[in-house]
This record gives C-alpha cells, sequence and structure tokens, in this order.
C-alpha cells in the first residue's frame, strides 16, 4: 500500500530538522522498496505518531556489516538496527558471498551457535533457515554455546563459514552476529570486503522453515558431540601441577559455565563455586553493576571478591557473555586478610605468557612465537625475548588478526595470542579467544603460585622487577549518533594533522598513522611506515616505552584511547613508587589527550 502521507511527513520532519537527511532517505526506501514491506505499517505508525527522535536513531545510517559482522541496539525496524532483516542480510549476504567463492561441486557447511542474550536463539534460527535455503549444510548447536566453541565447531566440521550470535559485553539492549570463515576465524581480507558487498546489496532473503529442516537433516543438532570434542580439545593445554585451588567462578549471566565449569572439572580443579548472583543465565545481566558483563570493567568484581574473601578462595574469574574474553581478581597476598585487586588484562596476559613459556620451555625454538596487539603491553615482548622466542604484535586490533598470524606462520609453532582486552588463546583449537583456555592456564598458575606461597600479583611483581615495571590505560569516550561519527572523524583527523606536541612533560617524538601508514617527525616530511593498513594513531613520547594509541571502536560508538609507560628494571630502586610515579604519569597523559581531543 502507498504510504504518501507519511512520506509527506517524514520529508517534512527532514526540512525542520527534526531528523537527518540521511535518516529520510532510508526512510523513504523502507516505505516504498518491496523488499521492506513487511515493515513499512510498523515505520508508518511511528511516522503518524511523530516518534522523531526513536526515528532518527533507528534510520540515520546503515549500520555497518564490518569485518567481524553487525553489533547494535535491538529494534523492530530499522537500517540503523538488529532485526530480522538486518540480521537476515547478513546471513544472506554471507551465504552469497561463500557460495560464489566456492569451487563448483563444493559441499557448502555453515556452523551456528548463540549466546544467553534476548532474540539470541531466534536470531541464529534465522540465520540457519538462510543458510540452507541457499543450498548449506547446517550444525545447529542448540542451547547457548560460547564464540570460541563455534570457533571450534566450524574447524571440527569441516564448514565452509560460521555465524554466532551475540553482542559479547555490550548492554542488553543489543545483539549481534559474527561471521566466521572456514579457518575458524573471523573474516579476514579479501573475504571480509567481499561479504560486505554482497550484505550492502541483498535484495530477497531466502528462507526455509528451521523445524523442516531439522526432519529433513539439512540442520544437524550436534551440541553434545562438539561439547565433548571442544573440551577435550581445550584440555590438551593442561600442564601436570597443582591443583589446590579454591576458585569462585561467575558467567556473568552468559554462556561461560558451559565451557569453564567442565574443563576446569576434568583437569583436576575440584573446588569450583558457581557464583550463585550470576549463575543463571539472562540477557538483563541483572545482578552485575550497569547490567554490562564486562570483565574489562574492575567493578564487576567487587561483590564477587568479597564473597570469595569471606569463603577463604583463593581466586576469582568471570567471563563475559560469550565466554571469549576472562578477567581475574585476586588477593594482593597469601594472608587472609590482603586486600583484593582485579588484574587488567594486560596484566593477565603478560602472566599468562609468562607461564606459558615456563612451562613449555624444553621444547622452546627461536622458530616459536607469539601474538599481540599493537595496543597490547610491550612487557609480553620483552618476556618472551628472555626465553628465545618471536613476538608477533605489529597487529590491528581484534583477535582475527592473531587468528591470521597463526594461520600464516604455521600452528605447530604457535605458543600463545594476547590482546589487552582480556582476550587470549594457547593451543590449535580455535582462531579466535577463548575464555575456556585462559580460565584453564590461570588456575594452573594460581594453583603453582599457592603451593610456592605466592598471590599471581606477587608472581606480577617478580616480573617488573626482572623485566621493568610496565603500566598501562585504556579510556573510552562514547560518541553515539550521527553527531558521534562526525566528531570521531574530526578527533582523528586532528591527532593526525595537529597532535598535541607534548604530553605528561614529554616532547612529541612521532605520529605512527597507520591509516595513511605514514610516520613524521616533527616538520619533516612523512616516511612510510611498514605494517598493516587501518584506523589508528600512535603519538611517540621522546621518553621511550611511553606512548598513546588513539583509534575509533570498530564495533560500538565510542573513541579509545590507549596510554602506555614504563620504567627500565635497571633503574629500579622501589617498586612502590616506581608505580606511584606511573600511575601519575598516566593521569597527565589520560588528562592531555582529553583536553586535546575536547572529551
Amino acid at each position: 500500500m502507498p504510504y504518501d502521507a507519511e512520506l509527506a511527513q517524514a520529508q517534512a520532519a527532514a526540512e525542520a530538522d527534526k531528523i537527518t537527511p540521511s535518516a529520510w532517505e532510508n526512510l523513504r526506501i523502507w516505505l516504498t522498496e518491496p523488499r521492506y514491506a513487511a515493515y513499512a505499517p510498523q515505520v508508518a505508525e511511528q511516522i503518524a505518531a511523530g516518534q522523531w527522535s526513536a526515528l532518527d536513531d533507528a534510520f540515520w545510517t546503515i549500520i555497518p556489516f564490518g569485518t567481524g559482522g553487525r553489533r547494535g541496539r535491538m529494534y523492530p525496524f530499522g537500517s540503523n538496527t538488529i532485526n530480522d532483516r538486518t540480521i537476515g542480510e547478513s546471513a544472506q549476504g554471507l551465504a552469497t558471498y561463500v557460495k560464489k567463492s566456492a569451487p563448483p561441486k563444493t559441499r557448502l557447511s555453515c556452523a551456528i551457535a548463540y549466546d544467553t542474550r534476548h532474540r539470541s536463539e531466534h536470531f541464529a534460527r534465522l540465520c540457519a533457515e538462510v543458510m540452507v535455503a541457499t543450498g548449506f549444510q547446517v550444525f545447529f548447536l542448540q542451547g547457548h554455546r560460547s564464540t570460541p566453541e563455534l570457533s571450534f565447531a566450524v574447524r571440527q566440521k569441516n564448514c565452509s563459514c560460521g555465524l554466532m550470535v551475540t553482542a559479547s559485553h555490550n548492554p542488553p539492549s543489543d545483539n549481534a552476529v559474527k561471521a566466521y570463515w572456514s579457518t575458524g576465524g573471523q573474516l579476514l581480507p579479501p573475504h571480509d570486503q567481499g561479504t560486505i558487498d554482497e550484505v550492502m546489496s541483498v535484495e530477497d532473503i531466502e528462507r526455509s522453515d528451521f523445524d523442516a529442516a531439522v526432519q529433513a537433516g539439512q540442520v544437524e543438532i550436534c551440541q553434545e558431540e562438539i561439547d565433548q570434542l571442544f573440551v577435550a580439545a581445550v584440555l590438551q593445554q593442561q600442564t601436570p601441577g597443582p591443583r589446590d585451588l579454591q576458585v569462585v567462578y561467575s558467567p556473568l549471566h552468559g554462556v561461560g559455565a558451559t565451557a569453564v565449569c567442565p574443563v576446569l572439572a576434568q583437569a583436576g580443579f575440584e573446588h569450583v563455586e558457581l557464583y550463585g548472583p550470576h549463575a543463571e543465565p539472562d540477557g538483563d545481566f541483572p545482578n552485575v553493576p550497569g547490567h554490562v558483563s564486562n570483565p574489562e570493567n574492575p567493578a564487576v568484581f567487587d561483590k564477587i571478591a568479597e564473597y570469595a574473601q569471606a569463603q577463604g578462595a583463593d581466586v576469582v574469574l568471570a567471563t563475559d557473555p560469550d565466554c571469549d574474553r576472562i578477567g581475574c581478581s585476586a588477593p594482593l597476598q597469601t594472608a587472609g586478610t590482603a586486600p583484593w585487586r582485579t588484574l587488567s588484562g594486560n596484566q593477565i596476559g603478560a602472566l599468562l605468557a609468562d607461564y606459558v613459556l615456563e612451562t613449555r620451555r624444553e621444547r622452546l625454538t627461536a622458530d616459536h612465537y607469539l601474538v599481540q596487539t599493537l595496543v597490547t603491553t610491550p612487557l609480553i615482548r620483552r618476556i618472551a625475548d628472555s626465553y628465545g622466542v618471536r613476538t608477533v604484535g605489529d597487529l590491528l586490533v581484534g583477535f582475527k588478526w592473531i587468528g591470521g598470524v597463526i594461520d600464516e606462520y604455521g600452528p605447530d609453532k604457535f605458543l600463545y595470542g594476547a590482546e589487552e582486552s582480556h582476550g587470549y588463546l594457547a593451543g590449535q583449537h580455535v582462531r579466535d579467544k577463548d575464555g575456556a583456555v585462559a580460565a584453564l592456564l590461570l588456575c594452573e598458575l594460581a594453583a603453582k603460585l599457592k603451593a610456592a606461597g605466592q598471590t599471581l600479583h606477587e608472581k606480577l611483581e617478580a616480573l617488573f622487577w626482572q623485566h621493568g615495571v610496565h603500566a598501562e590505560r585504556t579510556v573510552a569516550v562514547q560518541m553515539p549518533g550521527s553527531e558521534g561519527m562526525d566528531r570521531m572523524r574530526d578527533v582523528m583527523q586532528r591527532f593526525r594533522q595537529q597532535p598535541p606536541t607534548e604530553l605528561a612533560g614529554s616532547a612529541l617524538r612521532q605520529t605512527r598513522d597507520y591509516l595513511s601508514q605514514t610516520v613524521r617527525r616533527g616538520a619533516d616530511a612523512p616516511q612510510p611506515l611498514p605494517g598493516p593498513c587501518g584506523d589508528l594513531v600512535i603519538l611517540d613520547l621522546e621518553q621511550d616505552g611511553n606512548y598513546v594509541a588513539i583509534r575509533p571502536s570498530g564495533t560500538e560508538p565510542k573513541i579509545k584511547f590507549y596510554m602506555f609507560t614504563q620504567e627500565p628494571a635497571e633503574q629500579l630502586a622501589s617498586l612502590e613508587r616506581a608505580q606511584e610515579k606511573l600511575a601519575s604519569r598516566l593521569d597527565q597523559m589520560e588528562a592531555g589527550v582529553r583536553a586535546f581531543a575536547g572529551v
């Protein structure tokens, strides 16, 4: 049916600046084009009610299918939200690209899993229906499962691709779909852009009935088989040693209990308590501060650590809703009255790097390697150097790049990968970060240290004495909506073109711009910058080991500042004084970048 009156209202709203021009254009498309006919009545109803703010939010842009997939706020309709149409387009675009890319007569297949978020199962079934209709065999993990288990399923079943329905640590309002290639890793060039092009050009979404496809064998429910094989694969990374450890574990209302608990139990950790207030799978994340289940946030651990201390526990672990990232809190000393403190993602990354290398010391060669991103602590590289192994670290943010390095350099010599946002991997079983294997390694390390009368924090201090004190801080500034996108571009442009001349009392030495792939020193002409191409700027200060990285988030409407500072081991006289000095320096760095960026 025509919506002439509603179109006129929307056009008038755009002319009166009640909605952006782009929102008006996308509204017009959703009201007039046949592919959106099912949603037009709802759109027209909101136009008639004059709900311009909601409509502008839903239509001001087309939600991007980034190199990892699509993530955003759920809403029944809209080009900028997660709904049946945008999820369906994502699955259809991936299916079409994979089908076009595959050699003739290739058996096409796709593994699909989902987390505990609202509508996750619904979206997963929708994706399965699209895949079956496009000629794919689907391997379906029925019941919420972890993202790393989905990666494992893609590899185990020799699938052409995979889809994971999860918005990771985003608020309860959000959901997403992550796309995986046949490697079990997220899409890398050229497949990322090829899939994006197909997603953006989807007209019709083909669907088959899910239940009928199950009956016909086109959808195979296989979670019991994959569960057992996945746990067995994770356990390949275990090392014999002490298992006397009291653990309180929180899945933060997500899927983690399906992965972490069986892994720790089969590894011999008999005293693992599932934290009751967070045990129930719940997409509202009701008992988590701010209802955001993010292990990067130390406040997530406050009540859990208080409970753990009262129970005489040794360590607290928490995984995010899709269990690919992990956080940890532990006492500062072994005394039962000692205060507890949360470890940062960089600190966990360094501890696990040292533990993996120490436990595999006898078989290490110069060909073995670790992998990290450009915004992960350089302490990991220093640890690797001390063991005589390589570090591949010239990578953009995102674990998909680490997964790509594993396949490029060969998995047999891969030891460990880490990123500052609490993502870690050891082993060859997946090509994504894995909260279950990280939990296993952390518990092994904590038990070993407990037997030696040490805590995780005391071990970290020992690494500081050996390799220098390293301190890092990440600051994220929200910039939502169309105005936020313009503001982010402006901030990035200023850091590129006219960066601050000094930060924290240290002069700017050079600016690394990974988008233009150039490095600039003062007034000198830009020089070529080896490395990846991406929207990242790094400001190197004159004081060695002090630098700031700036990038817009690829999954959320925010810009992120990563600050790094260090005190060399040979200059250490007091660990406490060095840490106080570095904390003050980070404060100054943060104040400087905030003032320059106007945030």
